[in-house]
């Protein structure tokens, strides 16, 4: 299975080597927690976290 990566910028997690979300190559195997957007108009959480498109998203990433 391919290691999980986040992307710095807007913390959206991807397998790949550049992030689909923000385009940036800026990735990093070390974060936390995990967000899961589905609809990302109507989410609270989305919100908050200032996350505009359903994906996976790290809460964390160092």
């Amino acid at each position: 299975m391919a290691r999980e990566m986040a992307c710095r910028k807007c913390k959206f997690v991807t397998t790949g080597k550049v992030c689909p979300s923000c385009k940036s190559s800026d990735l990093t195997p070390d974060w936390y927690g995990v967000v899961l957007v589905v609809d990302p108009q109507t989410s609270r959480i989305a919100r908050t976290l200032g996350i505009t498109a359903k994906g996976k998203y790290a809460l964390k990433v160092t």
